[in-house]
């Protein structure tokens, strides 16, 4: 038989164990040290606030300034240094030019050569120096630097440039570059000096004074169909002395007028808004001859002396193109042997008494060709109407 269990004990749960209470010590202070005598107490610090200020809104703006400034200054360096290399080349190969002028290999031919290779490397070193004087004055933030040096470059070769001693330089390149043609183009200009030198000053100056009265209506004429003012004074010194008149061929007038073209005249008609043209009329003259040697000059394709040979033989056998083709004659040296005299000089008379125009222009005064320097500074004025500047 079996016995019942005995009830086992009841289990105590073991007792927390009392933790002791945290004794927190007194925060004592150190003693302040004792002030000395005429010692200012401390100040406590202020606690600074790190303010955050807010970008400004128009940084951007002031960034495409800056850059916009840079590339002025920028663009302002490049054109000073090109102007003032292009200056430098045109006068060096000018001079070079005339000192080795020739045809032998040694004496003419490889001197240019070498010389041509030295200006390549003087201005590759140049360029080198340039890039480092550039980069010090950056460093020493001297922005604007090398673009004034470079303006102040270009401002002294142009000034060199146009002096009459660099007048010849300009020649010279000009006769080494334009081959047959600029040739045949310097030997009538010095004809034209050579006319000029001739004058007889005194009665130029009286005919520069009698065409004071007739020199606005030809300035509107020239003005109106494009041709050169001093060429129209030429023609009308060479044709009149400015005395008009009617001479025993017919021609009337300043510019003693004889044939127009009836094209010409119907055009004059038209810009002068006049019924009827009449040749004694000083500015119907003026403009009648103006558009004449315009409509010759056009029909000779703008070459200068072609086109006052043509205004001066007019429609006579068939006017000067004509005659060209027939003996087959391409320019004015080829076709002076087929002229007479007078119309062969006739080109050569209307542009150095232009010079002469020119001249009382701008220096108001007639120089001796002969005297000094007055040569070159007369070549250097130029003739009216041809390439002799650049």
């Amino acid at each position: 038989m079996n016995t019942p269990e005995k009830p086992s004990k009841p289990v105590k749960a073991p007792k927390p164990k009392a933790t002791p209470p945290k004794v927190t010590k007194p925060r004592v202070s150190k003693p302040k040290a004792p002030l000395t005598e005429g010692a200012r107490p401390r100040k406590k610090r202020a606690t600074t606030v790190k303010k955050t200020v807010p970008e400004p809104q128009h940084k951007p703006k002031i960034a495409k300034v800056k850059l916009k400034h840079r590339l002025m200054w920028l663009a302002l360096e490049i054109g000073g240094l090109v102007i003032a290399a292009i200056a430098s080349i045109i006068m060096v190969l000018g001079y070079s030019a005339n000192l080795f002028s020739g045809t032998d290999f040694l004496t003419s031919l490889l001197p240019f050569a070498v010389g041509v290779l030295a200006i390549i490397v003087i201005t590759a070193v140049f360029l080198i120096a340039w890039w480092w004087l550039r980069q010090w004055l950056q460093r020493k933030s001297i922005i604007w630097g090398a673009p004034v040096l470079a303006l102040g470059l270009a401002i002294l070769c142009g000034w060199f440039s146009v002096q009459d001693q660099s007048a010849q330089a300009r020649g010279h390149l000009r006769t080494l570059l334009g081959g047959k043609q600029e040739a045949g183009r310097v030997t009538l200009a010095h004809q034209v000096y050579a006319a000029y030198r001739r004058f007889d000053v005194a009665q130029v100056k009286v005919i520069l004074t009698r065409a004071e009265t007739y020199n606005a209506d030809i300035k509107a004429a020239a003005t109106a169909y494009g041709v050169d003012f001093n060429i129209l004074q030429g023609i009308a010194t060479t044709e009149s002395s400015f005395l008009p008149r009617e001479s025993v061929d017919g021609g009337q007038g300043l510019f003693q007028i004889t044939q127009v073209p009836k094209t010409v005249r119907a055009e004059v008609t038209k810009r002068l808004e006049e019924k009827e043209l009449s040749a004694k009329n000083h500015r119907h003259n003026a403009y009648l001859a103006a558009a004449t040697f315009k409509y010759y000059l056009h029909q000779m394709h703008d070459d200068l002396f072609l086109g006052l040979l043509a205004y001066n033989i007019g429609p006579t056998n068939g006017g000067l193109r004509f005659i060209m083709d027939q003996y087959g004659a391409t320019d004015f040296f080829t076709i002076q042997p087929y002229l007479q005299q007078l119309p062969r000089d006739y080109p050569i008379r209307v542009l150095s008494y232009a010079l002469a125009f020119r001249l009382w222009q701008k220096d108001k005064t007639l120089l001796a060709y002969e005297e000094g320097a007055n040569a070159q500074h007369i070549q250097s004025v130029g003739i009216p109407g041809l390439l002799t500047e650049f």
